[in-house]
């Protein structure tokens, strides 16, 4: 294959050429590299018994496993990067490792055989050293040795220069599956050079059709989490509500300095770098009206007296696995009336959701149990344009002009897991031991929207908590955060000092 620097080579017109004296320069004086190998990373050994796993579904197939590449920001500059979850999940690596990399499962008599392919670190002596602004050591840091990424996931490794060989090898008679997801523009040129074997429709139909079933089943294994994955969720989960307590103690700050949505963006992304690798996705920081939008990520509005603010965030642990967790809270640390009728029918719908949430159940009776809720007193404060049975009926649904999206998903190393499943084992499926999924009912009464009571207009609630399915029912994982309208005014004026809990 192709070096991997070569796909972009920086732009001529920044271009400094290397004098030869400095060539000669560079090369001198380092001293000998560490013979010391890292410990291995702990997320090794679950990944170990899940390849276990794969290799018996698919037994004599190559199976072909990328971590993704970089992706250009701007110009010559990249966006942070981070590996496909499937990858992560099979080898351990998580955090920023390793673009580019490839995961090779080589079938054998006895299952699989394992190989991880990436680009190692240069020798000093080559310039890749000081002039690979993607690569180079003196520009990106130092990079992991073959033997040093081999003792950190316990998985031989090669150089992705030796992938291409390797993949040709009996390419006509090895069955082969690839996780496309993301694939490297490379990689994808050179699988595509393997099949273009056969101009037969069918037969490319039963290529993309296999690799279709391989996603599924990477995504299916996520779906009951191991001991590794439940304690990663139950660190992931106390950062976060740490997270959300400084949130609160910074209110204040956010309300006086303007535009406070990005303040408290900030508050939750500062504790995602330092306690975790990141967020686990976009900060949804919605003050006032802004709360009706579901996936409000723009973040660039004030905090005002007397308004609502939705928190909706989650930290990504190097691991991986993150939290997802929601809460609204009066910015002035009490709730109006009208605030507090329907922040606590949500929270009465979020109640009958989790406790709906118990093994053998099936996923969908968690929105069913809650929208019942919704929809009840949609109808009590006469919102509804039919009976709340129509409403809940088949035909129905007119409920969801005030909560649309679905009140859970799965939750682990992606903040929305298992996205490739089967319908049959996702909305249709049933909770068992080890699932986590999320409980987050809401309500978002738009400002223009002349079907609601003007007092009401412009609030929007959601209460979303991470439950862990258990053999006996199930457990939150962010019960340290409180739920109920009187709590959360308690938990606000035990953080404030006095004088910020009345905020002008």
């Amino acid at each position: 294959m192709a070096h991997m620097s070569d796909r972009r080579p920086d732009l001529p017109n920044r271009q400094i050429p290397f004098s030869e004296a400095f060539k000669a320069f560079i090369v001198q004086g380092w001293a000998p590299e560490g013979k010391d190998l890292p410990n291995q990373l702990a997320a090794a050994v679950p990944a170990r018994s899940r390849r276990q796993r794969v290799s018996a579904r698919f037994p004599g197939e190559r199976l072909v496993i990328p971590a993704g590449g970089l992706k250009v920001r701007a110009n010559d500059t990249d966006y942070r990067f981070r590996p496909h979850s499937a990858f992560a999940h099979l080898t351990g690596l998580g955090t920023d490792r390793q673009p580019d990399a490839v995961l090779v499962m080589e079938p054998t008599d006895a299952g699989h055989d394992a190989t991880l392919y990436f680009k190692p670190r240069a020798p000093r002596d080559s310039e890749e050293f000081y002039a690979d602004s993607r690569f180079g050591e003196l520009w990106v840091g130092r990079r992991a040795s073959l033997e040093e990424m081999s003792a950190l996931c316990d998985i031989p490794c090669a150089s992705i220069s030796d992938l291409g060989d390797h993949l040709r090898k009996d390419a006509g008679t090895m069955p082969l599956r690839v996780l496309s997801t993301d694939l490297d523009t490379e990689i994808q040129q050179l699988i595509s050079e393997l099949r273009r074997t056969t101009d037969d429709d069918q037969q490319r139909a039963a290529t993309a059709e296999s690799d279709r079933e391989l996603a599924m089943v990477l995504s299916e294994l996520r779906l009951i989490k191991d001991e590794f994955e439940i304690n990663e969720m139950r660190e992931a989960c106390r950062q976060t509500v740490a997270a959300f307590e400084a949130v609160v103690a910074s209110v204040p700050d956010a309300v006086r300095r303007g535009r406070g949505e990005r303040w408290i963006e900030g508050i939750i992304g500062l504790h995602a770098r330092h306690l975790g690798n990141a967020v686990g996705y976009d900060t949804i920081a919605a003050a006032g009206d802004h709360a009706c939008t579901l996936h409000w990520i723009r973040n660039d509005g004030d905090l005002r007296e007397g308004e609502l603010l939705l928190l909706d965030a989650g930290i990504e642990l190097d691991s991986l696995y993150t939290a997802d967790i929601t809460r609204t809270v009066p910015i002035n640390g009490t709730f109006s009336d009208e605030q507090r009728m329907v922040y606590d029918a949500v929270y009465e719908a979020q109640q009958a959701g989790i406790a709906a949430a118990r093994p053998g159940a099936r996923f969908a009776e968690v929105h069913q149990a809650a929208i019942a809720v919704i929809a009840h007193y949609l109808g009590d404060w006469g919102l509804l344009p039919v009976s709340v049975a129509e409403a809940l009926g088949e035909h129905g649904g007119q409920y969801r002009r005030w909560m649309v999206h679905g009140t859970s998903h799965h939750l682990g190393i992606d903040v929305h897991d298992c996205a490739q499943a089967r319908l049959e084992s996702y909305r249709e499926g049933v909770l068992q031991p080890g699932m986590i999924i999320t409980v987050e009912p809401g309500l978002y009464f738009k400002p223009d929207d002349e079907l609601i009571p003007p007092p009401l207009r412009g609030i929007g609630v959601r209460i979303e908590d991470d439950i862990l399915i258990t053999s006996t029912g199930n457990e939150n994982l962010t019960a340290a955060l409180p739920r109920s309208s009187g709590d959360v005014e308690a938990w606000m004026s035990n953080i404030w000092t006095p004088s910020e809990s009345a905020i002008e």
